[in-house]
């Protein structure tokens, strides 16, 4: 057999940029013009074109003497930042550096932004080509992007037409015979970094064609490349670093209805060793978590904590209908999969022997303490889970000590309330720090 005989059967395609294209400006069209240097078009070739000429020929060029000012109208959400540079979802909703607001090839005083509506873009010059040389050909529009964890930038694709943007191969198997369980191949994305190899950065060449892949190529009812942005709920790495910290904070939520599905207990744990992080006096480690993860254990304190409660309000005078209201209170402990009974020890504290000292090192290791109840709650959120902190324990800790077989200087700290919510908690009032700040 000649070897020549076997490159010439192996899968292969052409990529070539498309020379002659005159400056883009606004009102033009761009089917029109790329008709005009490129007439030998056939059928299932695929278009790769830079966004920034769609963009010019869109009149998306805006007066802008501050591009940040820009950037804030074009952001939805900021995903990260590190001092001037932005990473944020745009009004597309692609996320990327700067919401795509471009300084560069446009006049000066001018912002060039993306494409208002990439897919429709893709699809109008799809038609163009059609009507000006009677092909179907797919076409899909680039722009360049960073990515996480890769250094570098790449082509990648905003707006499609005509093309199957992903390639599902789940359901299949590999060459041995395994199956394919998480293959979903991003077709798009490869054919703009393949145009972009030949377009360049610089070079003054928009446009790209790629012929020899017709399989790619499908009708006008694909998927734009909008389905190739990730859904908040799928996104496992929506935030920056700093990002991610507010906002797990904020999203510490007291929930207090939780659905039946089980409790991770290795969730839980990895949620324990967040909360020992936290700061500690004399390099002590003043807190304990007592884990309640069988329902005779949690019944069992909270009937003690419960009769020792009612004999509290009794002995206050409560009537027994103001009683049993108060009580119920404590529903949202019994409704709860899984409990947690964080404690105090205050081993390695100092004792002085004057009270105001005494005193103080005690509030020191509450302080101490309460900051990994905090960090204990926050990385449960951050785990998904739903978490209700009540300070109950607080008010019978003989009893809980007694029930739990708990060591005599263990201070419980209240209970948390630990499952999946049965639903997402309310919007919480917004809070500015002016109120709670003195500046001296």
């Amino acid at each position: 057999m000649n070897p020549a005989d076997g490159i010439a059967s192996a899968p292969s395609y052409r990529v070539w940029a498309l020379p002659g294209l005159p400056e883009v400006t606004a009102g033009d069209d761009l089917a029109k013009l790329i008709a005009s240097v490129s007439p030998e078009l056939v059928d299932g070739d695929v278009l790769l074109v830079t966004s920034k000429i769609v963009s010019k020929a869109e009149g998306r060029v805006i007066a802008a003497d501050d591009r940040e000012e820009a950037i804030d109208a074009e952001t939805v959400r900021v995903v990260a930042r590190r001092g001037t540079l932005r990473i944020v979802e745009n009004r597309q909703g692609l996320v990327m550096a700067a919401a795509g607001v471009d300084a560069s090839n446009t006049p000066p005083g001018t912002v060039l932004l993306l494409p208002e509506d990439p897919d429709a873009s893709a699809r109008r010059i799809r038609s163009g080509l059609r009507e000006a040389l009677g092909v179907d050909v797919g076409v899909v529009v680039t722009d360049t992007f960073g990515r996480p964890w890769r250094s570098g930038l790449t082509d990648v694709a905003i707006g499609a037409a005509g093309v199957r943007v992903l390639d599902d191969l789940r359901g299949g198997t590999d060459a041995h015979g395994n199956p394919l369980s998480a293959t979903v191949v991003a077709t798009a994305d490869e054919l703009a970094a393949a145009g972009d190899l030949v377009k360049g950065k610089a070079s003054g060449l928009p446009v790209a064609v790629v012929r020899g892949l017709p399989h790619v190529v499908a009708g006008d009812a694909e998927p734009g490349a909008r389905a190739l942005v990730r859904g908040a709920a799928d996104d496992m790495f929506r935030l920056g670093t700093s990002e991610a910290v507010r906002e797990a904070v904020t999203l510490r939520r007291t929930v207090r209805e939780f659905t039946g599905e089980a409790v991770d207990p290795g969730a839980v744990r990895r949620a324990v060793a967040a909360a020992v992080t936290a700061p500690a006096p004399h390099h002590t480690t003043p807190w304990r978590f007592v884990l309640l993860e069988s329902e005779r254990s949690r019944t069992r304190l909270l009937d003690a904590m419960r009769d020792a409660w009612i004999t509290d309000l009794r002995r206050d005078g409560k009537s027994e209908e103001s009683i049993a209201k108060r009580v119920r209170r404590g529903d949202v402990l019994r409704n709860a999969p899984y409990l947690a009974v964080p404690c105090l020890v205050m081993d390695g504290s100092h004792h002085y022997g004057d009270p105001r000292r005494d005193a103080a090192e005690r509030e020191m290791f509450v302080v101490a303490a309460g900051a990994g109840v905090q960090n204990f709650l926050v990385a449960l959120a951050g785990e998904r889970l739903g978490s209700a902190w009540v300070s109950s324990t607080m008010f019978c800790r003989e009893v809980v000590r007694e029930v739990l077989d708990l060591p005599q200087d263990w201070d419980p700290l209240g209970a948390v309330a630990i499952g999946h919510p049965a639903a997402p908690p309310r919007e919480r009032a917004a809070r500015g720090a002016a109120e709670f700040v003195e500046v001296r």
